[in-house]
């Protein structure tokens, strides 16, 4: 039966790829570098909030209305948050505000940068030696602050222009969710490309970039759902941990699926795909050129010197020795 399966799904050209994809994930421990992600940005999104509401009140001094509506559009990024972070008087301050904003932003901006530019290099299985420098990948994160930043703006321009188109309907409401996933795939069409010290094309990136837009505007509307039906009945202690463990996991569901989509990305350029169904549970098993590559890769990424070179001999007793030698240390890995 198992085998029959294997064969099949081998085959099928969708169920295989879909499977090399979460085997990707598996083996590149896809689940930790969307933890690490997640904590950085964590860490950032209070202070940046901070900051934010801080300077409302100065550019914005004696419009408390046009502060709400601010506020409340950023909010809209973040369901999850719930209303009681879009109260700017809550979270206004002065001087030690500002410094206290920029330090926490910086520093879980940077560190969010350097989480993605570890999970792409990971997915892509960058040689060590390939990788960016730390003061290079630093610059890389301020480029990733200055994105982020922009996308900021651009979402709470648009959800400001939604609530003023309110009275179009269906047919307006359409338009915005198809103009903000569009957005959102650009965004993440340059974050897949420029957070990875492989090259790549724009081509390249695309159709997970265009999955990854999709899944984040279902989880707005579905942080929406949660805080309406869940946060909003708890009591005012259930609604904290309800806030926090709310936010933690909409962030991580948000990390998990830029992951799997770099993998999705992954698989489709490098040809990952089929893979041998019991590959990840046991020795015994056929593996296939993509499992072979897969592993070879994952070698080649710990090259830590450019003159170290790192070969893979697969020999087990149910492999092909003839195609089961591959070095991995060619001159072309230098990309």
């Amino acid at each position: 039966m198992v085998g029959w399966l294997d064969r099949l799904q081998q085959r099928h050209r969708g169920v295989g790829f879909a499977i090399a994809v979460l085997y990707k994930y598996v083996d590149d421990q896809g689940g930790y570098l969307a933890a690490l992600i997640t904590y950085y940005a964590f860490v950032s999104l209070f202070p940046l909030l901070l900051l934010m509401t801080t300077a409302l009140g100065v550019l914005l001094a004696g419009n408390a209305e046009l502060q709400q509506q601010v506020v409340e559009a950023a909010m809209g990024q973040f369901p999850v948050i719930g209303s009681q972070l879009q109260r700017p008087d809550e979270l206004g301050g002065g001087p030690v505000a500002v410094v206290i904003g920029i330090a926490g932003a910086l520093y879980g901006g940077l560190g969010v940068g350097q989480a993605l530019q570890n999970a792409m290099d990971t997915v892509w299985a960058v040689p060590r030696n390939n990788r960016r420098d730390p003061i290079r990948s630093r610059l890389r994160s301020l480029l990733l602050i200055f994105i982020l930043g922009s996308a900021a703006i651009t979402a709470t321009a648009l959800s400001a222009a939604g609530r003023a188109t309110e009275t179009l309907g269906w047919v307006g409401k359409a338009g915005l969710a198809i103009t903000a996933i569009a957005i959102n795939a650009a965004i993440c069409v340059v974050v897949f490309r420029v957070m990875t010290a492989r090259h790549l094309t724009y081509r390249q990136v695309l159709p997970g970039a265009l999955i990854a837009a999709v899944i984040w505007q279902l989880l707005q509307w579905f942080g929406a759902g949660y805080v309406a039906h869940t946060v909003t009945t708890a009591s005012a202690t259930n609604s904290v941990f309800a806030l926090v463990l709310g936010l933690l996991a909409f962030l991580f569901l948000i990390s998990v699926s830029l992951v799997v989509c770099a993998e999705v990305n992954v698989v489709r350029v490098d040809r990952l795909h089929p893979r041998a169904l019991l590959t990840p549970f046991t020795d015994d098993v056929d593996l296939t050129a993509a499992d072979r590559k897969t592993y070879a890769q994952k070698a080649k990424a710990e090259r830590v010197k450019g003159f170290q070179r790192v070969s893979v001999r697969f020999d087990g007793p149910r492999t092909k020795p003839p195609d089961a030698t591959v070095d991995v240390a060619e001159a072309d890995d230098a990309r």
